[in-house]
């Protein structure tokens, strides 16, 4: 198996990492019909401001609502992708549900993966720091880790903090910058700036083995609302509006 793209994974497990990315965004697009898009209630009362303030014409606005809610979907997908890519480097294993996201066959490495520094409350930190010190507790000679893969700064600490008023620290618990993790188990300084170089045109490569429609999937909450407009002469605005908040006091009547 190659490694033209990357030293410590093999193209074709790039490739696959890809490809699996890829279904998760045609499922986000294709998941959201117009019963998924109000599931959380649309704020328009924020929407009204954006079309005034930032010259946005109502479809449009609604178009990069639909959007900004799939992203939420594929930020999730994105640290999935990093599991799947360490799971690939010789030594290592994904979690799959375990309880772990990365750790290493013989159990000297657990890891919980984060895409972002900041997507824990108090609670979530604490459970984390409770977690990953069980399973050093449990294996003697592991090192457990706390991974942030877009941190504030390159680091690779002990991780100690009070969290909700309590005071947490732990020999072999550590937190660590996505930089820094992918060199800990890829042995290459600069494993993650290798990935983003290649991902184009690795991304590219993937692309060209698939049919063109397979990369196109249109979600159907605009078309579903656009059917409605036709019925009732509402603009796009008051129609989510209704939809959203027909049962509130003279909102019936838009």
């Amino acid at each position: 198996m190659s490694n033209t793209f990357l030293s410590y994974i093999t193209d074709e497990h790039l490739l696959k990492c890809i490809a699996n990315l890829h279904n998760s965004y045609i499922r986000a697009k294709n998941n959201v019909s117009k019963k998924d898009f109000y599931k959380n209630k649309v704020d328009t009362i924020k929407l009204t401001f954006d079309t005034k303030f930032n010259d946005i014409d109502e479809e449009a606005l609604i178009e990069s609502e639909i959007l900004r809610q799939i992203d939420k979907s594929i930020n999730n997908s994105i640290g999935t992708f990093h599991e799947q890519i360490l799971g690939g480097i010789d030594g290592f294993e994904v979690g799959n549900l375990s309880g772990f996201d990365i750790k290493a066959n013989d159990d000297t490495l657990f890891a919980d993966i984060k895409n972002k520094h900041n997507t824990m409350n108090s609670s979530a930190a604490e459970a984390l720091f409770q977690k990953l010190a069980k399973y050093a507790d449990t294996y003697k000679k592991s090192t457990c880790y706390w991974v942030q893969i877009l941190a504030t700064d390159s680091f690779d600490n002990k991780w100690t903090s009070i969290i909700n008023g309590k005071e947490y620290s732990h020999s072999r618990v550590n937190k660590i910058s996505g930089d820094q993790f992918y060199k800990l188990i890829s042995g290459e300084p600069t494993a993650f700036s290798d990935l983003y170089r290649v991902l184009p045109k690795a991304t590219d490569a993937y692309l060209a083995t698939i049919p063109r429609a397979a990369e196109i999937a249109q979600n159907s909450a605009l078309v579903e609302i656009n059917e409605v407009i036709r019925d009732t002469g509402r603009s796009i605005l008051d129609q989510v509006t209704f939809d959203n908040f027909g049962y509130y006091n003279g909102f019936d009547n838009l």
